[in-house]
Parts: C-alpha cells; structure tokens; sequence
C-alpha cells in the first residue's frame, strides 16, 4: 500500500523533469547570442584585446622612473688594497660590503612614450572593432542559415500537403476505375505520381536534416544534442518593398566596424611616423643614486663605515644621435610609406563598401520583383490547378494532364519560397547595412 501512495509523489516530481526535457526551439536572435558567447574566433579575438590592454599598461607605466638596488659582498685573500686608507694589505683575509640604489627617468625623446601610448589606444579599438567584424560575419552567416533552415521545412509541408493530396486522389481513381469510370491505366499514373512525391517528401526531409546540421555546426553544437528551430511569422516582412537609397545606406556604414579598423590603422600609421621621427631627437634623461660600503680591515663598526662612505649622485643626462648607418632615416621613410599605403587602404575599402552597398540594393530589387512574379504564378498554378482536379474528378480529364498540373504546382511552389527567403535574406543585409542588428 505505501508503494502505491508513493506513485502519485513520484509522478509529480517527474513531471517538472520531462517538461524541462522539451526539445528547446532556437530563435534566429537566440543562435546568434549563443555564436557570440561560444565562437572560437569571437574568443580568439577577444584575447587579442587583453594582450592590447597588458600593452596599454605597459605604455603607461613606461613614464615611472625606472629603479634598481643592488648588494654584493666580497672577500679577498693575497695583496689587496684598503679602501679606506688606501693601503696595500698584504696576504690577509679582508671582506668589504657595498649596497646601492639608483632611479632613472628620461625626460624627453621626441615625444615617443606620448605617441607610443597613442598609438596603444589605438591598437586596442582596433581589436574591439576586430571583434564586432567578426561577430557581424557570424551573426550574417547564422541568419542565412537559419533561412536555409525554414526555406526546407516549407518545402517540407508543402512535399507533406502534395504527397496527401495525391493519395486521397489515388483512393478516389481507384473507386472510379472499379466503377469503370475511368481506365486502369489512369489508377497506374496516379500511382506513379504517388510514388515520385514519396521520394520528393524523402528529399525534403534530408534536406531539412542536412540544413539544421549546417546551422548546429555554424553554432559548435554537438551533433548528439537534438537541435531545431522556431518557426516566426514572416509574412509582415515581405509585404511591400520601398526600395533604398544607395547613398543613405552608404553614410550610415562607414559606422561599421570594417570601416573604422582600416581607418583607426591609418591613424596609427601617422602615430608610427611620429615614432619614427621622435627617435631622431636628442633625449635628456635624469637619475639619482645613493650608495656606500663596509671594510672589515678598518676597525669601525658595519653602520659608522656605511654613514660615512655614503655615496648620493645625480646624474642628467643628454643623447644626441648623430649617426647610426641611416637606421632612422630608413625607418622615417618606411613610415611616410606606411601612412600612404594606410590612407590607399581606407579609400579602397570605402570604395569596396560602396560597391557592396549598390550590389547587395539591386539585388533587392531583383529579388522582390522575383518574389512577386512567383507569388502571382503560384496563385494562377494554384488556381488552374483546382480546375484540373474538378476535370479530372468527373473524367473529363487524363492522368497525364493531372500529373503534369500536379508537378507545375508544387514547382511554382517551391519557387515561391525560395524567392521569398532571398529576398527576406536580403533584407537582412540591407538592415546590416543601416546598423540595424539581425533579427525576424
């Protein structure tokens, strides 16, 4: 009797387990957070980013004076000479301490450290902006995915609702061919289009298998978890398409993060021949050192020897470069060089941008005007096609006719889709374009 009270127990705590068992369905925002969190080139990047910050750090700290301290203690036997009165000793054990420490700064070398730490900054947001590069190719290649993805699965239904339709119009010729309505051999081309739409709902199946492990490989996913994907409501999408100016779109990328690297590279070039430059100046350095030692051969004890052998110094310094085989000259051209080739750079990728912009707007274009074309063709198919399903239901009409309307149908539907999803693909880019982020 107690295992049987404790069933219902059992049953309730189970069930909270096989609800949170459910197979999660991925939105497209969903996939794109997770490659965002996951990718292996993302972290890679972001790597790079810390070692940009341990570099800024140190760019920083190149402005604290510099300090050493250093100890030694010797002994001697043999002739050797006391320090402190400057005697020669002969064959006798002596021993001597000294300890010093000494800080040193440069003052001034043509303005390097400043435009060093400049040029750190720099480096750094070209790392940040090397992470969002790559999270916009990720997030553009998930969302194409994921089209792929629902583009097959309607496919799919619409393989499932022919493969249907075609087998209740299978039992309905058969009863006509029994009844002599029709002939046997109009039973035998249904069947055969039966058949081919078994193997066209096979197709779409693997189709829809082979484009969910496009998108899970996309994501790193492990292969042995159950993945799919939620099902959004497009159809507000494509209602109508205004089109886009090319010129608008175009100012509002130059925000994207390919822009502002090659531009933030530029800039650096500029800080490199400020570098370059700087070395050819003279440096003025300052140091201060404080040093002393002990002699046992004196008899004075360890600190009365150190207080009276003190050493302090103050050193300022000045460098001038005067010649060192035309290294700075090179390395000044090299950089004038460096910042032309960085300015050529901004210029080509601006244009290579504006060139995608103009292609990715007339692709648009095309891809609505196809999308519209193949949505007034699937209507009229679809039309003409319960034409030829009441002709051929009442025998007017042969099985050859029927199989061919049939086959008409599901291509033009199958084209609509597809012009559907490009085109909504499209309209991705575009938001992309605008700085808008990736959604449906």
């Amino acid at each position: 009797m107690k295992n049987i009270y404790k069933l219902p127990v059992f049953i309730l705590i189970l069930i909270p387990t096989l609800l949170s068992a459910q197979q999660k369905l991925w939105s497209l925002e969903e996939c794109i957070k997770y490659a965002w969190d996951n990718n292996l080139r993302i972290k890679q990047q972001e790597l790079v980013i810390e070692q940009s910050d341990n570099n800024l750090l140190q760019s920083k700290l190149n402005y604290i004076p510099s300090l050493s301290a250093s100890v030694s203690h010797s002994m001697n036997w043999g002739r050797s000479v006391n320090m402190n009165d400057l005697q020669i000793i002969e064959n006798q054990l002596s021993q001597s301490t000294s300890a010093s420490a000494r800080a040193s700064i440069n003052l001034f070398e043509g303005m390097v450290k400043n435009n060093d730490l400049k040029s750190k900054h720099v480096m750094r947001e070209i790392s940040v902006q090397e992470v969002s590069r790559i999270r916009n190719e990720i997030s553009i290649e998930i969302a194409r995915s994921y089209l792929q993805v629902l583009l097959a699965k309607e496919i799919l239904n619409t393989a499932k609702s022919s493969l249907s339709s075609t087998e209740g119009q299978a039992q309905r010729t058969k009863k006509l061919v029994d009844a002599g309505s029709q002939a046997y051999s109009s039973l035998l081309e249904i069947e055969a289009q039966l058949a081919g739409e078994r193997v066209q709902l096979v197709n779409a199946e693997n189709q829809v298998t082979s484009n969910l492990l496009s998108l899970k490989q996309l994501l790193d996913l492990s292969t042995e978890n159950e993945f799919d994907i939620s099902l959004p409501n497009l159809d507000y999408v494509v209602t109508e398409f205004k089109g886009e100016s090319i010129e608008a779109l175009y100012n509002g990328s130059l925000d994207l993060p390919q822009i502002k690297s090659v531009r933030l590279s530029r800039d650096n070039s500029v800080l490199q021949l400020a570098i370059a430059k700087g070395r050819s100046y003279p440096s003025v350095s300052f140091s201060a050192g404080y040093g002393s030692y002990y002699a046992d051969s004196r008899d004075v004890d360890f600190m009365t020897q150190f207080n009276e052998n003190r050493n302090p110094s103050l050193t300022f310094g000045l460098s001038i470069p005067i010649f060192n085989s035309w290294r700075t000259n090179t390395a000044i051209k090299n950089a004038r060089i460096g910042v032309r080739s960085s300015e050529i750079d901004v210029k080509n990728r601006e244009q290579f941008l504006y060139k995608e912009i103009q292609q990715a707007v007339n692709d648009a274009y095309s891809f609505f005007a196809r999308f519209k074309a193949t949505e007034q063709n699937v209507k009229a198919t679809e039309e003409s096609f319960r034409y030829v399903q009441q002709k051929f239901d009442v025998g007017v009409l042969n099985a050859t006719d029927y199989t061919v309307a049939k086959a008409n149908l599901f291509k033009s539907q199958s084209d609509y889709y597809q012009a559907k999803y490009q085109f909504i693909f499209q309209l991705k880019i575009l938001d992309f374009y605008k700085g808008s982020p990736i959604t449906l």
